[in-house]
């Protein structure tokens, strides 16, 4: 029987930075957040946020619990999910899904073995004006799609000063740059064009050495200034350049970098035989449209979407502001319309187990590819 989306609860595993977004989408959603749990029941407390669950274990045995939401290191994903699963809850799972290929696989056949719904939080889809852009492409206003390129550049761990567990490869994974904000860009181009990433090219680039770690623990995008630090070798990459085949022959390029002073800003162009569109992050609520014979566009969110899809996505009149908080309202509201019919549609408009399992392949075709010097094809 379906039920509404604001009768649901949930639960948050993590209570950082992103944690807390998770936390305030979902009641933006009228959906009650039993509880949290964090690395310790005292830090979590300390965010009052919601109640406190002792332990992962608690959380999984309370049986008011429809869907938990996972928003802890990487390393912890796989297991986390897998017992969620096990529990019979609903999972929404933080990028990237898995430390390896292999877990994610593993991940995705107990996921569509169970019934149950499963998202990897790949929230930039929902920025309506990314769902314009998509849908655009798709009438096939650009034409024959020829190209495809972009950046995500952020400053965030610029200085040898910064420090974020994503530094620790036990924790964060063997690509860093590439599997934080990388797997957004790389998801989104797939998203947007329709086609997948077949073959990879990758240099990466470890531009800071040495780090200076605290001997604590620091949230991300915390300031630490005062603080005991160690210095710190580091090998995983602040940045990359990566060309890039798609099917069909199309060919693309990105710039990843976690080092761009002054940046924080996912950008994406498609050219095509009859035109061209540009988003950048920065300017969230604005496309470019690129023509050759008549003056180009630049298409501003409004209140009236040409298209169904973009006007799905947005709660909002054209004049108020909506931005990344909201496209995780969104990609929750898309995901628990599935949860209150019980089960995954046919085909969820909105990320799964799959989507993140991609993005673990598209990894290990970077990784190999910057060791090996080579194109490398991305096997599913």
């Amino acid at each position: 029987m379906t039920r509404s989306i604001s009768d649901l609860k949930a639960a948050v595993v993590g209570t950082g930075f992103v944690g807390v977004v998770h936390v305030d989408a979902l009641r933006h959603l009228d959906v009650e957040v039993t509880g949290v749990v964090g690395s310790t029941p005292e830090r979590a407390a300390a965010k009052s946020l919601a109640p406190v669950y002792d332990s992962f274990e608690n959380l999984l045995d309370d049986e008011r619990v429809d869907v938990v939401h996972l928003a802890t290191p990487n390393h912890l994903h796989y297991a986390e999910a897998k017992l969620a699963l096990a529990a019979g809850k609903h999972v929404v799972c933080e990028k990237p899904l898995a430390m390896t290929s292999d877990e994610s696989r593993d991940l995705l056949g107990l996921a569509r073995e169970s019934g149950l719904v499963h998202c990897t939080n790949f929230n930039v889809r929902f920025y309506p004006i990314i769902q314009e852009a998509r849908a655009r492409v798709r009438a096939g206003e650009l034409g024959e799609l020829w190209s495809v390129h972009g950046a995500f550049l952020q400053d965030w761990l610029a200085t040898p000063m910064d420090w974020n567990w994503r530094l620790e490869p036990e924790k964060g994974g063997a690509l860093r740059a590439v599997g934080d904000i990388g797997s957004h860009w790389l998801d989104l181009v797939q998203f947007v064009t329709g086609l997948r990433i077949v073959e990879v090219f990758a240099d990466l680039v470890t531009a800071i050495p040495v780090r200076q770690r605290p001997a604590g623990e620091v949230e991300t995008f915390a300031r630490a200034a005062d603080i005991e630090r160690m210095q710190t070798p580091m090998w995983t990459d602040d940045l990359a350049h990566i060309l890039l085949h798609f099917e069909n022959g199309i060919s693309g390029s990105v710039v990843l970098s976690q080092v761009s002073m002054g940046s924080n800003s996912l950008r994406l162009q498609v050219d095509g035989s009859q035109g061209a569109l540009a988003w950048d992050g920065e300017r969230d609520k604005e496309l470019w449209l690129g023509h050759r014979d008549v003056p180009n566009q630049t298409l501003k969110r409004g209140p009236e979407p040409e298209d169904e899809a973009p006007a799905s996505r947005t709660r909002l009149p054209g004049a108020y502001p909506e931005g990344l908080v909201e496209t995780f309202r969104e990609l929750y509201r898309a995901v628990y319309a599935d949860v209150a019919q019980g089960g995954t549609s046919r085909e969820p408009d909105y990320p799964t187990f799959e989507d993140g399992h991609a993005q673990n392949v598209i990894g290990d075709a970077i990784a190999l590819s910057n060791t090996e010097r080579r194109w490398v094809d991305v096997t599913p």
